[in-house]
């Protein structure tokens, strides 16, 4: 009987069990749902993490199903709020860590806007932009006949976005007459500044003036700041809250009507949904004042934007209502205006 030296057998040994852990190395995922897949986690995008597997292929599981993920080899990863890091993946008290060796960065899953294999193209997903991007919407309708009815909008809005500012500019201009007495004169200028100082926590300042003739405003404004928290932050879908103080300027054109020059609070929740390529956006604002909580003003849009083919026209659907607990004698509180308008966007 022909004996195996021994260091030859402490080799041999050696050799089955490091082959034998790495057949068994495998990326992990599971879901809320308690499943627990194994694979080589490849990219995630579009809200869809692509575990490639032996045993089914691809699958892509749902982002905001998936409750753990461990990854054997780094990956690279986008997060929403445009930070990038590189790492292996694994996951503590419900948060995703990057091993990254610069230093460690913890998410959720869904902050992970996007995550890829190093070296090749990073997937689409939210990527830092430092640039301008521009809208300009106009609303044209007439009647002749039995009544003669003219309606002009125009509204224009320039966004900044960097890795964790936002700058928005507004204006737009509503009038319309029926048999030559108008039924809306409103002009509106606005800027909304945010940036986020940690990764759901922001702090704002904003401010809108105009007037509105019909209500015999001649002149308002709306200067505030404060804090915002996002609810949700994911790929293609946020809801942001905010508290904040406020000062309410407005100046009637009617000696009975009472103007307004007081402080108040500032309450808001802004809400945005990617479908498909339709964007869904609704912001609500209240300003109580802080002499008296029962006068107070409430601003609601909600805009739904179709595209149209491939182009940067788009179709914009909305309804906006403004409410004013103490308006002007033979002004209405409630004032609720439907919509669609043409809209050119471009960068």
């Amino acid at each position: 009987m022909r004996c195996v030296p021994f260091p030859s057998i402490v080799a041999l040994v050696f050799l089955v069990v490091v082959g034998a852990v790495g057949s068994v190395r495998a990326d992990v995922l599971e879901t809320k749902e308690g499943a627990r897949l194994t694979g080589r986690v490849t990219k995630i995008t579009a809200g869809k993490v692509y575990l490639e597997t032996d045993y089914a292929g691809v699958i892509t599981v749902d982002q905001t199903h998936v409750v753990r993920l461990e990854t054997d080899a780094p990956l690279s990863v986008r997060l929403v709020n445009g930070a990038r890091a590189d790492g292996r993946l694994s996951t503590r008290n419900d948060r995703v860590h990057v091993a990254a060796a610069a230093h460690p960065v913890d998410a959720t899953v869904t902050e992970i806007a996007a995550c890829w294999l190093p070296g090749a193209p990073e997937p689409p997903g939210l990527r830092p932009r430092h640039h301008w991007s521009y809208e300009a919407a106009v609303d044209v309708t007439g009647k002749n006949g039995n009544h003669n009815q003219l309606g002009t909008a125009y509204g224009l809005r320039a966004t900044l976005t960097r890795l964790k500012d936002t700058l928005l500019l507004s204006t737009s201009y509503d009038r319309q007459t029926s048999d030559g007495v108008k039924s809306t004169d409103q002009f509106k200028a606005g800027a909304d500044y945010s940036s986020n100082f940690a990764d759901k926590n922001s702090w704002y300042v904003r401010d809108e003036g105009g007037f509105d003739h019909l209500k015999d405003l001649r002149l308002f404004n709306l200067a505030a700041t404060g804090e915002g928290y996002d609810f949700v932050k994911r790929v293609g879908q946020t809801l942001t809250g905010r508290v904040g103080l406020a000062y309410r300027y407005e100046d009637y054109s009617q000696n009975a009507a009472q103007d307004v020059n007081s402080l108040g609070l500032d309450l808001g929740l802004n809400y945005t949904r990617q479908i498909a390529r339709s964007l869904l956006t609704s912001r609500l604002a209240i300003v109580p004042t802080l002499e008296h909580f029962d006068n107070f003003t409430i601003s609601h849009e909600t805009d739904f934007d179709i595209p149209i083919t491939k182009s940067a026209w788009k179709l914009r659907l909305g309804v906006a209502n403004d409410y004013n607990s103490r308006p002007p004698s033979r002004i209405e509180k409630l004032d609720t205006t439907y919509f669609g308008r043409l809209l050119l966007s471009w960068k």
